[in-house]
């Protein structure tokens, strides 16, 4: 049986689904390189990233070594400050927490 300490400790596996704004996809692009460099100081790396031929939208599989570590890039002061320069050109992001099949 898992302890509640265990629970918290495990990794989290997120899919993000990124919509880049109309018109900013070279903008949403720069956005995500920027925060996706990020992760590694949360305990978290992109495994896979995705995109379609058009460049509007793409996909994150991206992997934390813990919940906490989500948390914090979530409220990153660095993350935070690149979504407020791009402003209405920031992308749209639809995360979904998943697990091995």
């Amino acid at each position: 049986m898992e302890t509640s300490d265990e629970v918290v400790g495990e990794a989290l596996l997120l899919v993000a689904v990124v919509e880049m704004a109309h018109g900013h996809a070279e903008a949403g692009r720069r956005y995500e390189d920027a925060v996706l460099a990020l992760l590694d100081r949360h305990g978290g790396s992109v495994e896979r990233r995705l995109r379609t031929d058009d460049s509007a939208t793409e996909v994150h599989l991206i992997r934390f070594g813990s919940r906490a570590g989500y948390d914090s890039f979530m409220v990153d002061p660095d993350r935070l400050a690149h979504r407020e320069k791009l402003g209405d050109a920031a992308p749209t992001t639809r995360v979904i927490e998943v697990r091995e099949a």
